[in-house]
């Protein structure tokens, strides 16, 4: 989403130096209602128009330097909104910390609690005790990858709520649809992210506007890519994780 930003103030900042850099820091500040922080936004506004809306603005450890949330994405202007850092990342040189990395995380958190899980397919390995969400096209490669790995490996005690999220393309949409109004959607689901069997169409008539609310949702949470993990604890993990990588992250869940 923010290649789109990226290219609607690339055309309008003309001349404008953007630059990326990486800096000494110790933390990034929290956002705090701020006469400062209002004009700094509306100047970035301004200057990268309405299809760029900004979420909030923040200081950041560097005088001078501000942080701009846009689309679930990160970039950095000076206080006149004259320059931006695109793309661009603070790292602690002390603790090798990605300091907007992890800004990025806590700005995207998504309350767990607050999902439409009725409106997701529910697969349960184990006592299913671990939870997480999973945004998911049929179509896409690293979802099926993804699939394979919860069915296939050693990972265990998880349910898993996946969001047909059909973003690429209409036979995504059209797949998503059938798997929702299959008989066992569950086993529809499974059948073609891991046999390539296709879901079974049906001259009945079904409610698949769940489908449509999904991709409703998933651009509310700037959901860009398929699979995108959502944990209990309402951080992301984007893409198609190892194994090892989910279960470590599952552990430190609280």
């Amino acid at each position: 989403m923010l290649q789109r930003y990226r290219a609607t103030a690339l055309a309008t900042l003309g001349s404008a130096a953007v630059c990326a850099a990486i800096f000494t820091t110790s933390a990034v500040a929290q956002n705090k209602p701020d006469a400062l922080l209002d004009r700094v936004k509306a100047a970035v506004q301004k200057t990268l128009g309405a299809d760029a809306p900004i979420k909030s603005v923040a200081r950041t450890p560097i005088p001078g330097l501000y942080e701009v949330s846009i689309g679930g994405e990160i970039m950095y202007t000076d206080e006149k909104g004259q320059y931006v850092i695109l793309g661009g990342n603070i790292i602690d040189t002390k603790t090798r910390q990605n300091l907007t990395e992890a800004r990025q995380s806590m700005l995207n958190k998504v309350d767990f609690a607050k999902l439409p899980l009725d409106r997701a397919i529910k697969y349960v390995k184990g006592n299913g005790s671990r939870k997480i969400a999973v945004f998911s096209d049929p179509n896409c490669p690293y979802c099926k990858r993804f699939e394979d790995s919860l069915k296939n490996s050693k990972l265990d005690n998880i349910t898993v709520y996946t969001f047909l999220y059909p973003v690429l393309g209409p036979d995504s949409d059209a797949k998503s649809k059938a798997i929702w109004c299959a008989s066992d959607p569950l086993k529809a689901w499974h059948d073609w992210m891991l046999d390539k069997k296709a879901p079974p169409t049906s001259s009945a008539k079904c409610d698949d506007n769940a489908v449509k609310q999904n991709v409703a949702l998933g651009h509310e949470y700037s959901v860009t890519g398929t699979p995108t993990i959502i944990l209990s604890d309402g951080r992301r993990l984007p893409g198609a994780v190892p194994v090892e990588q989910l279960e470590k992250a599952l552990s430190t869940v609280k």
